[in-house]
């Protein structure tokens, strides 16, 4: 994993897969902020590779920092991404609340695909919600569903869990809280989505307790082709794997003879080949001018 750049006046704190984590530097700097960064690494199939994306922590942030718009009704931990971000990270990084962290990924589906469709296969349910008969890869479900997980280490799966499960881990009231957001949110990104010709499939989000206001609050990033699967609506045919925005094509060539990687060894994945690492840059590209409108520089 590539180091986390020194910042002056921030204090390194933590990297997951992507982003690198700091708190204002000094005994009596403010502690309750965090200044995400957002790094050019990419991860698949839970290893981080050695090979990097380029612009994609722009992209990823821009684009988060778009939808946070967009859901003006949701509260966000997002402080500033301009006044006081260190120009070594200009563009890639958040000025951020620090938020106590739930220790859930709160997931909404809208359509039946990956691990809930395999779910599905066997049980006709996803994380125990019961589902009709006779779907099949990318059926559309309405109303969408709030399928939960449990959040892993770096390099662990996240395990599906049932809306009891988090009841247990958080409490009644926050966990319908987080059920209800989860699936408004969704919702509101769905449409906008729609409107562009990009399916969203479903999303993951992240939530935290604000300290300063009591409310449950939207943290880490938002509706990225990283958090979330969105398809080209042109392109959409239900009974098959859709062609999606985001790590596809690190995916294939992993999986493919030319990469000779065993995904079920402890192996790292090689690096890899320039060309698909610019198909995979072009399509978060892609993903970041349909959905915003704007053309990314």
């Amino acid at each position: 994993m590539s180091q986390a750049p020194q910042l002056q006046g921030w204090e390194h704190i933590y990297s997951g897969k992507v982003r690198d984590l700091y708190v204002p530097a000094g005994p009596d700097a403010a502690q309750d902020r965090v200044l995400v960064v957002a790094s050019d690494r990419i991860s698949a199939y839970d290893h981080v590779l050695s090979s990097t994306i380029p612009d994609k922590g722009r992209i990823l942030t821009q684009l988060s920092l778009w939808w946070f718009e967009q859901l003006e009704n949701i509260p966000n931990h997002v402080i500033s991404a301009d006044e006081g971000v260190p120009a070594e990270v200009a563009g890639r990084a958040m000025i951020c609340k620090k938020l106590a962290m739930y220790p859930v990924e709160a997931i909404a589906r809208g359509y039946l695909t990956g691990s809930g469709l395999l779910e599905y296969k066997d049980s006709q349910t996803v994380c125990d919600v019961p589902l009709p008969a006779g779907l099949v890869d990318g059926s559309r479900l309405e109303p969408a569903i709030f399928t939960p997980s449990a959040k892993a280490e770096v390099g662990e799966h996240d395990e599906n869990i049932n809306y009891d499960a988090v009841v247990a881990a958080v409490g009644a009231e926050t966990a319908a809280t987080i059920r209800t957001l989860t699936l408004e949110i969704y919702t509101t990104a769905e449409a906008i989505a729609r409107e562009r010709g990009i399916i969203l499939a479903d999303t993951k989000v992240e939530f935290g307790l604000d300290p300063a206001t009591g409310l449950v609050t939207l943290g880490d990033e938002v509706l990225t082709p990283d958090s979330s699967r969105f398809w080209d609506a042109s392109l959409y045919e239900p009974g098959q794997a859709q062609p999606s925005f985001d790590k596809q094509y690190v995916r294939d060539w992993l999986t493919s003879p030319e990469s000779g990687w065993d995904k079920a060894s402890d192996t790292p994945p090689p690096a890899l080949p320039a060309d698909v690492v610019e198909r995979t840059r072009a399509r978060y590209v892609d993903a970041y001018e349909r959905l915003t409108g704007k053309t990314f520089v």
